[in-house]
């Protein structure tokens, strides 16, 4: 029995994948952080910064709590400030999906809209972070958790997230793969890698029109990875490797993990999975490797799963999530012996 909701955050499944990459010659197992109690990866930060921030008197019961965010990490710290009893704004941008504000504000969180781009980099994500330094001058006893810049968001994927990988898999994590946003989820794994000697490969997988390994800055559809800005938690030598993935690859990787999979993942998961597809090649035979698909796919109906946003932006593209091979059909067997624990391992 679980104390509370926010005591259910973490240990989230992870899962093996057969059938998406049928005969690749390595095992792969997604981590399924949609299930989460507020849906994303992001219910892990919050939660650690938001305690870090109390445990040192930073963040009192009469605390206003202040971010900027247009999706997950808005959620959850909306869903941690409502149990513990404080007052959240959270500051979005009409990029925000509709679906988010009514959550949001099913949780109690105030909504900031920022309604135009910042003047000099005409991007939404400055015009934000502005607005925030803005309600932190005007609103007394006021909190900015700062998920760009903030050590606990890293130290949230430390000490959870890989630790719960690395001990499913027995420390034999040959690749990671983690979409990159506020770089916390890459910069706590990959910490978590170099201070236990496992040897793994890191994978960041970043959006095409992102700044944070470089690049000029364009514009992005999917939400949930890449930036136009490079995070304060960003380090030159967090991944061993980037991998840009588009808008489309994200559309047809989370296409391809429904039909095949059964998951109905977030955006930037079928961009992760569309980076594991591109190099298969390299990864060696016998290898271990873990994808972090950092939501679930609900929030996405209206645009990733929805056949007529699809062919607004791309056109008729179906072909390339109907073309998979046909899979052979799964019969699971069920024991009914009294008294035998029939659960099966989070491996299977």
């Amino acid at each position: 029995m679980e104390e509370s909701i926010l005591s259910t955050i973490g240990h989230t499944p992870l899962v093996r994948l057969t059938r998406v990459l049928p005969n690749i010659p390595f095992s792969l197992f997604a981590k399924l952080e949609g299930f989460n109690p507020g849906g994303s990866a992001k219910d892990r930060p919050a939660l650690h910064i938001l305690q870090e921030a109390m445990r040192t008197g930073a963040i009192k019961p009469s605390t206003v709590v202040i971010e900027s965010s247009s999706g997950n990490l808005g959620i959850g710290l909306a869903q941690a400030c409502r149990y513990l009893g404080l007052r959240f704004i959270c500051v979005v941008d009409p990029k925000t999906t509709a679906q988010n504000i009514r959550i949001l504000r099913a949780y109690g969180a105030e909504i900031d809209l920022v309604s135009k781009p910042d003047p000099v980099t005409g991007e939404f994500l400055h015009a934000r972070i502005n607005r925030v330094r803005t309600l932190l001058q005007t609103i007394e006893d006021s909190v900015w958790t700062n998920q760009y810049a903030n050590l606990s968001n890293a130290e949230a994927h430390y000490r959870t997230t890989m630790d719960e990988i690395a001990t499913e898999l027995d420390g034999k994590v040959d690749c990671l793969f983690v979409a990159t946003g506020t770089c916390g989820t890459l910069r706590g794994c990959a910490e978590y890698v170099r201070d236990h000697h496992l040897g793994t490969r890191i994978f960041a997988v970043d959006a095409h029109g992102s700044v944070i390994f470089g690049g000029k800055p364009a514009k992005r559809l999917i939400p949930g990875h890449g930036s136009a800005r490079r995070p304060e938690l960003y380090r030159a030598d967090l991944a061993d490797e980037c991998l840009r993935v588009t808008d489309l690859d994200c559309v047809v990787g989370c296409r391809r993990l429904v039909q095949t999979e059964a998951i109905l993942a977030g955006g930037s998961s079928g961009g992760v999975l569309s980076a594991v597809e591109r190099v298969k090649d390299r990864i060696p035979r016998g290898a271990t490797c873990v994808a972090i698909f950092h939501d679930r796919g609900e929030r996405y109906l209206d645009t990733v799963y929805s056949d007529e946003w699809v062919a607004e932006h791309f056109g008729d593209i179906a072909h390339l999530w109907r073309g998979q091979p046909e899979l052979e059909p799964c019969v699971m067997a069920t024991s009914h012996i009294s008294g035998r624990d029939n659960r099966s391992s989070s491996h299977a």
